[in-house]
């Protein structure tokens, strides 16, 4: 067993430096002695110095400073920085999706990503903002069986539900299943949906994993169909989970110098604009007119207009009267 012990101790060794230290908190040489002998893993200080030498000679970059009067050993490059970490946790944290018992497991795992000392801190200082988190637990074995199904080229089954004013699953369909030929898994405005396609009505739908149950992948090849739409996901993409989903058109719109920003959230940073007057400027963008854009743009109210083209400032004034009406 002893034999065994020693076999590993290489491994022990980086894993010990990775988990515990880095630039501010190196590990002496009797402190990483102590440690791996407490493992069963004889370490001397003579031995100890060839062993970060062959780890070093191997490429794996140990550092080193003095603590005291001895040598102290650290690790200094990871995977990720500290910001890096920091986004993917933020990113975890805001998303509905996950729930309140996976975002706190996956951020325990991605904070250690880091090292002990790093997830400390940055566990520490997280801020728990979102209270909208679903409580589906079974998303994340559904995403598992979908990202399973798209990479083997296989359809999948599953149920898909709706919440009642109780917070209770109703089933559509009356608890029939769906079969459905997956395309793509798309994150969008804090919910994972899957894009799939129906040789039945050769059409394209999304569902929200969150409100599936029961998904299996079926032993059936999805259509050619499918698989050359993975190719034009992002384009779909666009225009589905934006604005869009009605006629193409070409839009003048005038705002006020505040929405600047905002026009260049939706449409991109590559959006031309032009100086209109001392606060305001003019875009011309492309959207396929939906009631997702009439709630984009109604959102700002005064301070943005609609130039062109004229038909849709009628329908503009339309849709006004009749809110305004009810």
């Amino acid at each position: 067993m002893r034999e065994n012990r020693q076999k590993i101790k290489l491994l022990k060794l980086m894993e010990l430096l990775q988990q515990e230290t880095d630039e501010l908190h190196p590990l002496s040489t009797n402190e990483i002695c102590n440690r791996l002998n407490t493992m069963g893993i004889s370490c001397e200080r003579r031995t100890l110095a060839k062993d970060i030498s062959l780890l070093n000679e191997q490429g794996y970059e140990v550092m080193w400073c003095r603590v005291g009067k001895e040598k102290g050993y650290y690790i200094e490059e990871r995977s990720f920085s500290v910001p890096e970490i920091k986004i993917l946790i933020d990113a975890v944290q805001a998303a509905n999706f996950i729930t309140e018992k996976k975002s706190s497991e996956l951020i325990d795992k991605i904070s250690s990503l880091g090292g002990s000392h790093q997830a400390d801190i940055l566990k520490s200082n997280l801020v728990h903002f979102n209270t909208r988190k679903h409580s589906n637990e079974t998303i994340y074995y559904s995403v598992g069986y979908l990202e399973d199904a798209i990479q083997q080229k296989n359809k999948v089954l599953f149920r898909y539900f709706d919440l009642d004013e109780h917070g209770e699953k109703v089933y559509r369909r009356d608890g029939h299943r769906y079969v459905v030929e997956p395309v793509a898994l798309v994150f969008h405005e804090d919910n994972y949906y899957v894009v799939v396609y129906s040789a039945k009505h050769d059409s394209t739908a999304n569902y929200r994993v969150d409100r599936m149950d029961n998904v299996e992948i079926l032993d059936e090849k999805v259509s050619q169909k499918a698989l050359a739409l993975r190719n034009e996901v992002a384009g779909y993409t666009e225009r589905v989970f934006k604005m869009y989903g009605g006629q193409s058109v070409d839009l003048v719109i005038e705002f006020d110098d505040k929405l600047i920003g905002a026009v260049y959230d939706k449409f991109g940073e590559n959006t031309k604009m032009i100086r209109a007057h001392e606060h305001g400027c003019v875009a011309t963008v492309k959207v396929q007119i939906s009631p997702t854009f009439w709630g984009w743009l109604f959102q700002f109210g005064k301070q943005m207009r609609i130039l062109s083209p004229a038909n849709l400032n009628d329908e503009y004034t339309a849709i006004v009267n009749e809110l305004v009406r009810n």
